[in-house]
């Protein structure tokens, strides 16, 4: 009983202490308008005042990081084989060069999004078109960042939207892959696909894929050309990124390297089978993986989402590659289901019939051996048979 008296009196006298403190809070609060700062018990202080300075263009180039809001779309973001088009975000990656520092672009789902972000000062700059207390190519800089204001006044050209939609054309239509071309077939007649048959057979066995069908989407890669390489950065035989090279452990110097590119190449489609184990018919599953090898496994996702959501089998490519299609609409990568935004479906709706054509192409063929032996083999087929001096 004693010692439930002794606690109680030590709340009571904790209780009197806070309240003598908050009185003399606010009798120094209100004392001739002065806020003085004052340290609680607890740590915080009472009477400091937030800091409300503008970071402005200084405050940014110190950072090394310019911060920019967008929408997905066409015109102003979208990824493309780990690049960020979209004449926006191309033109604001050529601001953030000419200040020296690097662009962080951040995509978000409305303009109410992009709004509310820039004045939480959680951005620089919405880089995306808006209609009013617009700078430049029809951004919004927070008002209270006057130098970077200034700054996008005097650097932008009426004619650098224009030049940037070209640029970007030119590296859709023109700037593809650099490859010399190759027949699809090495020899028909012999059965050999490719020089490089055995490495297909060699690495298409861990993933349980018919070798062909990899020989097939290498040439849709590369025409199977090791020095084969992309403006996006891609390279080798299989194309692979140089982000992807590194998640799988592939050194970059080793990128052209014939075998260690399909090593990894099979590597990334044993994750992309991983990924998509959910889809139970194997036949099914190579086509989205396929889908995700070139347009990305978060827009395939996209395209399924959308198909589920009208009452479509989302583990049919025949449903879901109509969605992968229309993902270039607005209707449909401005769906709240949808959330990785635009995407360029055309190209990965014919990537995946074109290996598929190919592959129906190729299956005739046995690929006992690949070009590679079948040569040396030839060899010693010609000297085994040659004739001897006393012959």
């Amino acid at each position: 009983m004693q010692l439930f008296v002794y606690f109680c009196s030590k709340i009571v006298t904790n209780l009197k202490q806070f309240g003598i403190f908050m009185l003399l809070c606010l009798f120094l609060g209100c004392h001739q308008g002065q806020q003085e700062k004052i340290s609680t018990p607890w740590g915080d202080v009472i009477g400091e005042e937030a800091d409300t300075t503008s970071f402005d263009l200084d405050d940014i180039e110190r950072s090394g990081e310019l911060i920019a809001l967008t929408l997905s779309g066409p015109e102003t973001h979208y990824d493309y084989h780990g690049r960020q088009l979209g004449a926006h975000t191309m033109l604001c990656q050529l601001w953030a060069d000419h200040l020296g520092v690097r662009l962080r672009m951040e995509v978000c789902r409305d303009t109410a999004e992009l709004l509310s972000r820039l004045h939480t000062g959680e951005a620089d700059v919405i880089a995306f078109p808006m209609k009013q207390d617009s700078v430049g190519p029809g951004w919004v800089v927070d008002s209270t960042k006057t130098m970077l204001t200034t700054s996008l006044k005097e650097w932008y050209q009426p004619n650098m939207l224009a030049e940037v939609r070209q640029e970007e054309q030119r590296l859709l239509k023109g700037g593809g892959v650099k490859r010399r071309g190759y027949a699809p077939m090495l020899n028909r007649r012999g059965g050999i696909i490719s020089r490089y048959d055995a490495l297909f057979q060699k690495y298409s066995r861990s993933i349980g894929w018919d070798w062909r069908l990899m020989a097939a989407q290498c040439y849709q890669e590369s025409t199977f050309d090791p020095m084969a390489h992309s403006w996006a950065g891609a390279k080798g035989l299989m194309q692979i990124m140089p982000s992807t090279a590194d998640h799988l452990g592939l050194d970059r110097t080793d990128m052209h390297h014939p075998e260690k590119n399909i090593a990894a190449a099979a590597r990334y489609i044993k994750e992309l089978e991983n990924s998509f184990s959910d889809i139970g018919n194997r036949h099914e599953r190579q086509d989205f993986i396929l889908a995700a090898y070139n347009g990305g496994y978060h827009h395939i996702r996209d395209a399924m989402a959308l198909a589920q959501r009208d009452g479509k089998n989302p583990y049919r490519w025949s449903d879901v590659s109509y969605y992968v299609l229309h993902l270039s609409e607005p209707q449909y990568y401005q769906d709240p289901i949808v959330k990785n935004g635009y995407m360029r479906g055309s190209e990965t709706y014919d990537y995946v019939q074109s290996i598929r054509k190919r592959w129906q192409q190729y299956r005739g063929v046995k690929g006992a051996v690949s070009g590679m032996h079948q040569k040396s083999q030839n060899e010693r087929h010609r000297k085994k048979f040659q004739l001897q001096p006393n012959d």
